[in-house]
């Protein structure tokens, strides 16, 4: 199981989108990089972001978790149907066969999540399941379930929006415990363009990173200090 270096305060990075530059902005810090999934898809350099992302990994400086859109572009690698949107075209066009490999690769060992004393990283939602397993590994063949879907999608209602994007409730803030906070993208939630932080009724909370990076807003992270 991967766990963050002992002793080290970090900095968590929300979704990137492609974001390459601001990426590179966030990236540059003595802090070990968390990085909550979504590297790819919509930003103009979704390849920059990728070799960022792998040159931190090669360094021992950051990690990315598994994000949905991580998981679709390794299905597209592996040659699965996946619906072939716009973005993920650009972002399979810009990939040369060695960057291709190696982001394979790279988000096959991706953590779901991770749990660091009284914090959760993970990228779409938390489930109580993650205080005590594992995360799988994700399968390319058949959509996520459990503890997995709920760490790739979040909760989605079953309701599909106006903008064709499935409509999420944030019903598992709820179910965080007291005295912990769960740091996740995904959901784009902000109306000020600072990360948004909800506190749910056990007590819990969490902070959404998404600050739309990549598709017209801009990439947001938050400093932690070593436990």
């Amino acid at each position: 199981m991967i766990t963050l270096p002992h002793g080290q305060p970090i900095r968590v990075v929300g979704d990137v989108h492609g974001d390459a530059r601001g990426f590179a902005h966030a990236a540059a810090t003595d802090r070990f990089v968390v990085q909550l999934g979504d590297l790819t898809d919509g930003g103009p350099d979704a390849a920059g972001v990728l070799r960022q992302m792998f040159a931190l990994i090669d360094a021992g400086r950051g990690l990315f978790l598994l994000g949905n859109h991580d998981h679709k572009l390794a299905r597209a690698l592996a040659g699965r149907p996946v619906r072939m949107l716009p973005e993920l075209a650009a972002t399979l066009a810009q990939l040369d066969r060695p960057l291709a490999d190696r982001a394979a690769a790279e988000i096959a060992s991706a953590p779901a999540w991770i749990v660091r004393r009284r914090s959760v990283f993970v990228h779409g939602g938390f489930h109580t399941a993650m205080l005590h397993e594992p995360p799988p590994a994700a399968p390319l063949t058949a959509r996520p379930e459990g503890p997995l879907a709920r760490a790739l999608f979040g909760e989605p209602t079953g309701t599909t929006l106006a903008d064709g994007l499935p409509e999420r409730s944030l019903r598992w803030v709820d179910r965080v415990p007291a005295g912990l906070t769960v740091y996740c993208g995904h959901d784009r939630r902000s109306r000020d363009g600072r990360p948004y932080v909800q506190t749910g009724a056990a007590g819990g909370r969490a902070v959404f990173l998404d600050t739309g990076a990549g598709k017209g807003g801009h990439l947001s992270w938050i400093d932690l200090p070593a436990p």
